[in-house]
């Protein structure tokens, strides 16, 4: 029997492939902000599992809490109740094993690329000739060669933002978080930066779990796709995505490709829209 092209996985947790320990493990998971005016919950129960080198694409209403529930991931949030596990342990503080890339690049003006790559090996402590020929590799990977002494404002978005990717992979995080990065780019830079994006994933194995707006962006990109519902954010529907890889743009013209599409998008007129 044929594999189907979009399969739900039942149920609000998925556990990776093959039985190995996840690389996130996320247990009833939820966010509850206060403020003057009252408690606003963010994240219902959230379970989840990530496995090591995976593509995890999350998609869901603006406000849902997709932000929010990759900065719990980050450390930079504190969970109101549950638990994230990264490399099977709890998640109290920022890992160091992570890597985060932001929707805007957040490049410091006054550093060359090359600087600003090498910022975390600073921040951190860590060996500076090490990384510096780790950073000289992610340059290459990333063709940024000949821009390693420009300046952010000498870069296009999409230059940018690639030097951003290669600075959060600088210190070889196990992980790498990336919240809208592409959201801000014209449609044709962001198409480039997806088949990067493809690339660099295929040649560094990290597990990454990307927020985006975007429904075909998603299914290009992810071996699984999260839709999470209205607020407060939980998950609404996990989709494995068995489209062949190395995946090139014009499967975005195939009825495969249309197919999942579809499905993915019908969460989002039951529930008002994506945006």
């Amino acid at each position: 029997m044929a594999k189907p092209l979009l399969r739900v996985v039942e149920g609000s947790a998925a556990t990776a492939a093959g039985g190995k320990p996840p690389a996130i493990a996320i247990r009833s998971l939820t966010k509850t902000y206060r403020t003057r005016d009252g408690d606003v919950p963010t994240l219902r129960p959230i379970d989840l599992d990530i496995g090591d080198g995976e593509f995890i694409a999350v998609v869901g209403p603006s406000g849902c809490g997709k932000s929010t529930l990759l900065k719990l991931v980050a450390g930079l949030l504190e969970p109101t109740s549950g638990s994230i596990e990264v490399g099977g342990k709890a998640v109290v503080e920022p890992p160091d094993d992570v890597g985060i890339v932001f929707q805007s690049p957040v490049l410091l003006a006054w550093r060359s690329v090359m600087r600003n790559i090498m910022m975390p090996v600073e921040v951190r402590g860590l060996d500076h000739a090490t990384h510096l020929e780790r950073a000289k590799a992610l340059i290459k990977t990333a063709r940024l060669e000949g821009f390693e002494n420009k300046y952010p404002w000498q870069l296009s978005g999409g230059m940018q933002q690639r030097a951003a990717i290669c600075r959060a992979l600088v210190h070889d995080p196990r992980i790498v978080l990336m919240d809208e990065p592409f959201g801000a780019l014209d449609a044709l830079t962001r198409e480039r930066m997806n088949l990067e994006l493809q690339r660099i994933h295929f040649e560094t194995r990290k597990t990454i779990l990307l927020i985006t707006h975007s429904i075909p962006e998603s299914i290009f990109l992810a071996d699984r796709v999260v839709v999470m519902s209205d607020r407060p954010g939980g998950i609404e529907a996990i989709y494995e995505v068995p489209l062949p890889r190395p995946r090139t743009l014009d499967m975005m013209a195939t009825p495969e490709f249309a197919e999942l599409a579809k499905k993915v998008r019908a969460h989002f007129y039951a529930q008002g829209g994506i945006d």
